[in-house]
C-alpha cells in the first residue's frame, strides 16, 4: 500500500526552483504556504544612464528582466503572480510586497482586486539612500512594503510583543529605519561589481519574519534574488522556497545559503503575545493551595478583601471576582484584577499574578 504524501512532504522545502514565478508557483500544492516575500521587478521606466557628479556611471536597475512594454502589460504580470500566490497561501496565510513609487500603488491595486486584505503600509526608511544626482527630485529614500492577508478575517501570524521587544519594549511603528546593503552584506560577483542591484538588508527580513511567521512555517519568495529571504528564513528556523529564473542569481544564493547556519533552537524563541498564553482563572489558584480561602489580598492603598473557596474575593460592601472587586474599589470600569491585588509571604508584598505565572510555566514546560 502506497503512503500517501503529506503536503508538507511533497513541497521543495529549502531549495530554489529555476524558472518562471507563475509557472512554479502553479506547480505547488495549494494551500501549503505561511507566508510569502514578494520584492517583484520596480519597472522602472529608466531613460537613459545615470552618472555621478564625478562622472561615473550609476550601476542602476536596467535588467531586461525589469524591462515591460507598458503599464497594461506590467498589471497583467503583478495580476497573474498574484493569483497564483494567493492559490499557495494557507487559509491564515500572508503575503508581504515591496516596491518603489513605480509599482507599489499598482500592486496594491491588485492586491485588493485579487481579494488581499491589507493590513499595513509600512516605509522602510533608508538610513543611506543614495543621492539625486541630477537634483530634480527628492533623494528616493524609502521603498514602501504592503503587508496583506489572503482574505478579510483570516487568522493571520503577527508576533506583536516580539516586535515590541526588537524595539526596546516599545510598540513597533510602520515606519522602519534600516540601512541599505552596503560593506560586507553586500554580495559581490566575479567581476567584483553588485550580485543583484535590489538585493534587500537581511534585518529587513529578520523584522519581517520574527514579526509574522513562527519557527517551522514556510516561507515562499517568488523572486528569490540572491537568496536574502532564505538566508534569514534559515537562521530563524523557517522552511523556503525560492524562485529564480536567472542563472546568476540562483548561482550567488545557492553559494551565500551554504554558508548559513541556523540559530540553536533556544535563540529561535521570541517574546509570545499575552493573549497567546493560556489562560488562568484565579480560582485554579485557590484550588490548587497557592492562595488558601481565608487569606488576605491587599491593593496599593492597603484596603483589604478576603479570598473565597470558588475564588471570588469579600470585601466590607462588595463582592465579585478579582477584577470586579478592584473596578468596585477604583471606581473604574474595569480592572485588571493580577496586577491589583497582592498578598503577603514571609513578610514581604507580592502580587497575586506570580502565581499566574508559576501555573503557565508548568502547563508549558510539560514535557512532550
Amino acid at each position: 500500500m502506497t503512503k500517501t504524501k503529506t503536503r508538507a512532504e511533497s513541497l521543495p522545502l529549502n531549495t530554489i526552483l529555476a524558472g518562471d514565478c507563475i509557472e512554479m508557483m502553479n506547480s505547488l500544492p495549494a494551500e501549503s504556504v505561511d507566508l510569502i516575500f514578494a520584492d517583484p521587478p520596480y519597472n522602472l521606466q529608466l531613460k537613459g544612464e545615470l552618472h555621478r557628479p564625478d562622472n561615473s556611471r550609476v550601476d542602476a536597475v536596467d535588467d531586461e528582466w525589469d524591462q515591460f512594454a507598458s503599464f497594461a502589460t506590467y498589471d497583467q504580470f503583478t495580476r497573474q503572480w498574484l493569483k497564483a500566490a494567493q492559490r499557495l497561501l494557507k487559509p491564515n496565510g500572508a503575503i508581504w510586497v515591496i516596491g518603489s513609487y513605480h509599482n507599489i500603488f499598482r500592486v496594491g491595486a491588485a492586491l485588493q482586486d485579487a481579494g488581499y486584505w491589507i493590513l499595513n503600509d509600512v516605509v522602510w526608511r533608508k538610513s543611506n539612500p543614495m543621492p539625486n544626482f541630477r537634483g530634480k527630485r527628492f533623494t528616493n529614500a524609502h521603498e514602501t512594503m504592503i503587508w496583506a492577508s489572503k482574505s478579510e478575517g483570516a487568522k493571520y501570524t503577527f508576533n506583536y510583543e516580539a516586535l515590541k521587544a526588537l524595539n526596546e519594549g516599545i510598540q513597533m511603528r510602520s515606519d522602519w529605519v534600516l540601512p541599505i546593503c552596503n560593506g560586507g552584506e553586500r554580495l559581490k560577483d566575479g567581476n567584483g561589481d553588485k550580485a543583484h542591484p535590489t538585493q534587500k538588508p537581511e534585518a529587513l527580513l529578520h523584522r519581517v519574519l520574527v514579526g509574522s511567521t513562527n519557527p517551522g512555517d514556510v516561507v515562499l519568495d517568488p523572486f528569490f534574488g540572491t537568496g536574502t529571504t532564505g538566508a534569514v528564513a534559515k537562521m530563524l528556523g523557517r522552511d523556503f522556497i525560492g524562485i529564480e529564473r536567472e542563472a546568476a542569481y540562483r548561482e550567488v544564493a545557492e553559494k551565500r545559503l551554504s554558508k548559513v547556519r541556523r540559530f540553536d533552537r533556544d535563540a529561535l524563541q521570541v517574546s509570545a503575545s499575552k493573549r497567546a498564553e493560556p489562560r488562568v482563572p484565579f480560582g485554579q489558584v485557590v484550588e490548587r493551595g497557592l492562595l488558601r480561602p481565608g487569606e488576605m489580598l491587599m491593593n496599593a492603598r492597603g484596603q483589604m478583601v478576603k479570598v473565597r473557596a470558588d475564588g471570588t474575593l469579600i470585601g466590607d460592601d462588595v463582592k465579585g471576582s478579582i477584577h470586579q472587586v478592584g473596578a468596585h474599589l477604583e471606581g473604574a470600569p474595569s480592572c485588571n484584577g493580577w496586577t491589583y491585588w497582592h498578598f503577603k509571604r514571609d513578610g514581604k508584598t507580592v502580587p497575586i499574578d506570580v502565581l499566574r505565572q508559576q501555573i503557565r510555566s508548568e502547563m508549558t514546560d510539560r514535557p512532550n
